[in-house]
């Protein structure tokens, strides 16, 4: 089956450059380094990391609303990366995007229905009588009345315009939507309200979701398989359940054993992730993860891991996938206990639903 969304080798590097008179090049940023992936239809593909390490790049070149430094956008099998004009618009209504701030996204001029209507009419679709019809529409689906759409952003809630925001996506009526950390900006509660709304409209519209988050509750929730990024590159893919069951990438490990644990003793055999990020102005060479890594060894410091598949389904960029120690499963009663309440509250929201 081909993949709805496909990306290989994906890279944006960002020139530095110093001089007043004379700008010269000191250096790169290589903000996103060699990416590969798919996203299936109807499935929700999570991309996971630490601030910085490169999602929210991947997620806007993946749209191309930024332009990649090298590598492929393939939609549907056909190759994006260097279309343009009406076929890159015929894209957009097909992919669309909601962004991680609520409050920024939103015109502050615009009401909310002409916010909604604004890419329908952008796009041509039907006319004003039709468009106001298809906002209301919209405006139930995800739980606002129609009177909302004759209001202005700063009237609602944070939560209520990530309504909004995923009403405009739906407008377009899209195969896959981009969730750029659709709800780290939001309480809890609110978080898991808007989770359950997009997994809803998931399973009615058929959708794809390419859900960028780094809260490991949500994702547990949402994502059907899950990629691990750091410092531009993906470390780690598998599906939820291997993955929280069986990391295999060191890495991945300390992500999962950064959550508090209840019990000290096995909180106790999980080593402590030391160090920081390096500048992705100087990436170390070998394994990009080798000057925090607890199991580094000398290979790690030489060559660099390409992401390679396992027999148990995951692939992971690791020379040492194999022989590391068994992890501690972090699933079940084991799951941190914030995260454990995380995943009751989304499903007690649910069920009130």
């Amino acid at each position: 089956m081909t993949p709805l969304l496909e990306v290989r080798d994906l890279a944006k590097h960002y020139p530095v450059k110093s001089g007043i008179v004379v700008a010269r090049q000191v250096g790169t940023v290589r903000a996103v380094d060699g990416v590969s992936f798919a996203v299936n239809r109807g499935e929700t593909l999570a991309l996971v990391g630490e601030s910085g390490c490169g999602k929210s790049t991947t997620a806007r070149l993946a749209l191309r609303l930024i332009e990649p430094s090298a590598g492929s956008i393939h939609f549907d099998g056909r190759d994006v990366t260097r279309i343009g004009g009406a076929a890159l618009r015929a894209l957009r209504r097909r992919a669309q995007i909601v962004f991680q701030d609520p409050y920024a996204s939103l015109n502050p001029r615009l009401n909310v229905g002409d916010a909604i209507a604004e890419p329908m009419a952008v796009h041509g679709i039907g006319n004003a009588a039709s468009r106001r019809a298809r906002v209301e529409e919209l405006l139930g689906l995800v739980g606002l009345a129609p009177f909302h759409a004759a209001r202005f952003p700063h009237e609602f809630s944070g939560g209520q315009r990530q309504r909004i925001g995923i009403a405009r996506a739906l407008s377009m009526q899209p195969e896959l939507i981009v969730c750029d950390e659709p709800v780290s900006a939001l309480d809890v509660s609110i978080q898991a309200q808007v989770v359950n709304l997009l997994k809803d409209l998931q399973r009615r519209f058929g959708l794809a979701y390419l859900f960028i988050a780094h809260d490991l509750a949500v994702v547990k929730h949402v994502a059907d398989r899950v990629a691990v990024m750091y410092l531009g590159r993906i470390l780690e893919v598998a599906s939820k359940r291997a993955l929280f069951a069986a990391p295999r990438h060191p890495y991945t490990r300390a992500l999962l054993a950064a959550i508090p644990h209840p019990d000290p003793q096995r909180r106790g055999r999980v080593t402590p992730l030391g160090g920081d990020v390096p500048s992705p102005m100087a990436i170390p060479p070998g394994c990009r993860f080798h000057t925090r890594c607890p199991a580094a060894q000398a290979i790690c410091r030489e060559q660099d891991p390409a992401l390679r598949p396992l027999a148990d389904g995951h692939q992971v960029a690791c020379h040492l996938a194999e022989t590391l120690p068994e992890a501690i499963s972090d699933t079940g009663a084991g799951f941190a206990p914030a995260a454990a309440r995380r995943l009751a509250l989304f499903a007690k929201a649910r069920a009130a639903v």
